[in-house]
């Protein structure tokens, strides 16, 4: 489900400077090679593949972006643009064992979107594949999730042998980094959980040190997401 309450669009070129959208701004229109690029205050994705936290550099800054698979050509928006929806349907219990502790008591219910692809749930990914390689050393930028507001806590983690011991993120654990290493051309996907239901906001902040040697950003975008 996509729903709008003011759609527009903006210009896609990549080597162009984004910056966010206000309320009542109006945007030009433009597409470039298979991408419309979008500014949509309102705008609701709740299903299908998204990259949550894409990547790019200008040749200036550094920026974060929505970039939604699932339109038809793609659509990109600015974090502010858009509010990322968890529905009832990504009700999840947590599993006993201490590996799954950072969600909470075993069979309680926290919603979760799935690291593997559902139907009729949000997909969100994590994308350099917007960064081109040699520009940043060791071909990567970081990725910090700075701060969270809501009913619980957001943690990202991976599947794996003991999924505590795989988490990016998690708004809830002061002795994690909530950094994460983002690679010149790399798509990943990963478990977004949210310990209740109710609105988020969260603010990450993206990062790098280009190859000659100079630090660009931290550059920072909030995100708004509805769970449940």
């Amino acid at each position: 489900m996509r729903t709008s309450t003011r759609p527009s669009t903006r210009p896609s070129t990549r080597t162009l400077t984004r910056s966010l959208t206000v309320a009542g701004a109006v945007a030009a229109a433009l597409s470039l090679g298979g991408l419309t690029a979008a500014h949509a205050a309102g705008t609701t994705l709740s299903q299908g593949h998204v990259d949550a936290l894409d990547v790019e550099y200008d040749g200036t800054a550094l920026q974060l972006h929505v970039h939604d698979h699932s339109a038809a050509p793609a659509v990109e928006y600015a974090p502010a643009d858009v509010v990322l929806r968890a529905l009832p349907a990504s009700a999840y219990t947590v599993p006993s064992g201490t590996c799954y502790s950072h969600l909470g008591t075993a069979g309680s219910t926290v919603y979760r979107l799935p690291q593997v692809e559902a139907a009729g749930l949000l997909w969100p990914g994590i994308s350099g594949e917007h960064l081109a390689a040699g520009v940043f050393q060791g071909d990567k930028v970081k990725v910090k999730l700075a701060s969270v507001s809501g009913p619980g806590k957001i943690t990202v983690y991976k599947n794996g042998l003991c999924p505590k011991s795989n988490r990016s993120y998690d708004s809830g654990d002061a002795t994690l980094a909530n950094t994460r290493d983002v690679a010149a051309g790399e798509h990943d996907h990963a478990n977004w959980a949210f310990t209740k239901a109710g609105t988020y906001t969260a603010t990450f902040q993206v990062s790098g040190t280009l190859a000659n040697g100079t630090q660009v950003g931290p550059a920072s975008a909030t995100y708004t997401f509805q769970v449940g």
